[in-house]
């Protein structure tokens, strides 16, 4: 089986999660912790080299103050979980921001590895497109490498997205890494997140024709 090197991941249905099962919207957002370490884990035993967690937008800021905190929270102990794992861990957002959470911006100076290093795990906090992109924008007639110029150039090409909650949209998604990238969508919630779903995406990229424009 051919394994995507890079896969991006977009944990969508939080919310909606927590209503079919009779919570508050924000009560919705800490039970996709545990579906995101079970996916590190698979990705460490199937030889997945990087990983990247969408974790809130810019534009999810938007939303009412107790779903914020309650996703950032959740993004905050996300980190901390896998900062226990075999992982080097970069966080990338917009730290100038309020938004942003003062908790994680010693993890956007330097990737940091933790236990023996192993699985690259990316994690977009307060990420926004427009900001990743705004230097890239007017500069990069200028320089000799444009990538350079992005927030998120310590992340590497996506090979394969997948999203939970059956969206089908990549929502600001890391736009120049992601040019490429197969995307696969699971209708089922992340909270809802159970092994075949990683299993069915690698089999299912396995039959796609990667030519990369070529």
């Amino acid at each position: 089986m051919r394994i995507p090197r890079h896969i991006g991941v977009i944990p969508d249905g939080n919310r909606r999660w927590a209503i079919e099962n009779g919570m508050t919207k924000e009560m919705g957002y800490n039970k996709g912790l545990d579906p995101g370490l079970k996916l590190f884990k698979l990705c460490e035993k199937e030889g997945i080299e990087e990983i990247t967690y969408y974790g809130f937008t810019v534009d999810n800021t938007k939303r009412p103050k107790v779903q914020r905190l309650a996703f950032t929270e959740a993004c905050i102990e996300a980190v901390k979980m896998l900062a226990k794992e075999n992982a080097s861990l970069l966080v990338v957002g917009n730290t100038s921001s309020p938004m942003f959470p003062k908790e994680l911006i010693p993890y956007t100076l330097r990737r940091r590895d933790f236990g023996n290093g192993g699985l690259k795990v990316n994690f977009l906090v307060n990420y926004g497109w427009e900001w990743d992109l705004k230097n890239y924008f007017f500069e990069k007639y200028n320089v000799e490498n444009p990538l350079d110029l992005i927030y998120s150039r310590d992340i590497s090409r996506v090979d394969l997205i997948i999203r939970w909650g059956g969206r089908r949209r990549l929502s600001g998604f890391l736009p120049l890494q992601s040019v490429y990238s197969d995307f696969y969508v699971i209708d089922d919630y992340w909270p809802d997140f159970k092994p075949e779903h990683f299993y069915n995406a690698l089999d299912w990229y396995d039959k796609q024709d990667v030519t990369l424009g070529g």
